[in-house]
């Protein structure tokens, strides 16, 4: 009963299918190497999404990333101490403004005599 309510999830009682996710990845010296967000407690955690315009939605079209099974990022990020991974997280902070705030002229400020 369990194969057919969850299709090809190797543990059924799992809430997300597996499968192919999309990973974020950044540059590093000789590989991409898998980003690592935090959680808004401050806790260190893996991101995945489930198709590449949900990345794109949370993180921009120009976040580079690659396809990895749910096992191998888990198996890549464990040895890290990261054992929470995060499937298509839509709770996220806005990006900041990229417009300036121009600040208010300063006060002229009184002339004094300097003592001789």
């Amino acid at each position: 009963m369990a194969d057919a309510l969850y299709g090809d999830d190797p543990e059924p009682g799992e809430p997300f299918p597996a499968g192919r996710l999309c990973v974020p990845v950044r540059p590093g010296p000789h590989a991409s190497v898998t980003r690592l967000f935090r959680t808004p407690v401050g806790g260190r955690t893996a991101v995945a999404f489930t198709a590449p315009a949900r990345l794109r939605a949370v993180l921009g079209a120009d976040q580079p990333w690659i396809p990895l099974a749910e096992a191998a990022l888990r198996a890549l990020t464990e040895p890290l101490g990261v054992r929470d991974l995060r499937i298509d997280p839509v709770l996220t902070a806005p990006r900041p403004a990229t417009t300036s705030v121009s600040l208010p002229e300063p006060l002229p400020r009184p002339l004094t005599a300097l003592a001789s």
